[in-house]
C-alpha cells in the first residue's frame, strides 16, 4: 500500500496540497461547501476582508479551523511597511503566525513588488511568521526570498484571476528545481488541468480561488480541482516519460513478430 504523501510547510503536515482563496463567492455558504468539497486544509483571507469587531465574523466563521488553517494574506498592501502592519494585526487577532505576503502596488495588472517583498520577507522572518512570499516567477528572487528564510516561494502562474494557466511555465520549472524551501503557484490557475500541470512539474502545491468562485458550479469544480491536483502528484512521483520528437513504436518488431 502506498504510505501517505504528507506535505509538510511551516511547522504543520497537510495530506492536501491544493489551498483555496476565499475572495470572489457569492456566499459565505457557497465558499463552507467549496472548502468542504475541495477537501483543502489551508485556506487564504484577505485581511482587508474581515471586520475584527464582529463577534462571529461571517467569514471567519464559515472556515472550520479544527480542521483548517488560514493563511492570512496581505492583499492590497502596496509597501513593505504596510504589508508588516497587516500581518502584525492578523497575528494579534489571533490568526496565528501565518502569512502569504502580498504587495501589488500597480493596480491594472497587480503585478508583485519584489523589492517590498524581499524587504516584508526579511522583517516579518525575524519577527516568526511562516511567510509564504507572492511574486513573479523570477528564479533568482525566489532563491533570494529561500535564503532570508521564507517558509515556501508562491510564483505566479498568471496574473490575478486571468484564468490563464502557466504562462510562466519554464520559469516555474527552474524554481521547483532549485528550490529547498516549498513551491506553491498562485494566481492564474483557471482549470483543473491547468492545476495538474503545475503539480506535474513538481510544484509542491498549487493555490486555486477565482476558478472557483466564478465557475457555474463551484462545489463541482472543487472537486475536479482535488482531483486534478492529486493526480498531478502521482504522475510526478511516478516519473513522467521523457518527450521525444521521434516516433517510437508502442509494440516494437521484436521478438517472435520478427523471427
Amino acid at each position: 500500500m502506498q504510505e501517505k504523501d504528507i506535505f509538510k510547510l511551516g511547522d504543520s503536515e497537510f495530506e492536501s496540497r491544493l489551498f483555496v482563496g476565499t475572495g470572489k463567492f457569492s456566499s459565505h455558504q457557497i465558499l463552507k461547501d467549496v472548502i468542504r468539497a475541495s477537501q483543502t486544509q489551508m485556506v487564504t483571507v484577505a485581511l482587508r476582508r474581515v471586520d475584527f469587531s464582529q463577534k462571529n465574523e461571517p467569514l471567519l466563521a464559515a472556515i472550520d479551523r479544527s480542521k483548517i488553517t488560514i493563511l492570512p494574506n496581505t492583499s492590497g498592501a502596496a509597501t513593505a511597511k504596510e504589508a508588516i502592519t497587516i500581518a502584525m494585526l492578523a497575528r494579534e487577532a489571533g490568526l496565528g503566525n501565518w502569512v502569504k505576503l502580498e504587495l501589488t502596488p500597480e493596480p491594472r495588472y497587480l503585478m508583485p513588488d519584489p523589492i517590498e517583498t524581499l524587504e516584508a520577507s526579511k522583517v516579518l522572518v525575524k519577527e516568526g511568521f511562516f511567510v509564504l512570499p507572492y511574486i513573479h516567477a523570477d528564479p533568482i528572487l525566489a532563491k533570494r526570498l529561500e535564503d532570508v528564510g521564507t517558509h515556501a516561494v508562491m510564483p505566479l502562474g498568471a496574473p490575478i484571476g486571468t484564468n490563464l494557466g502557466l504562462e510562466t511555465k519554464y520559469f516555474i520549472q527552474m524554481i521547483v528545481e532549485q528550490s529547498h524551501v516549498p513551491v506553491v503557484v498562485d494566481a492564474g490557475i483557471g482549470t483543473p488541468s491547468h492545476a495538474m500541470q503545475a503539480m506535474e512539474l513538481g510544484a509542491d502545491a498549487v493555490l486555486v480561488n477565482t476558478a472557483l468562485a466564478v465557475c457555474q458550479n463551484p462545489l463541482a469544480m472543487a472537486y475536479a480541482f482535488h482531483q486534478a491536483v492529486e493526480a498531478g502528484r502521482m504522475a510526478y512521483l511516478a516519473g513522467l516519460a521523457t518527450p521525444s520528437t521521434i516516433a517510437s513504436a508502442s509494440s516494437p518488431l521484436t521478438g517472435f513478430l520478427n523471427q
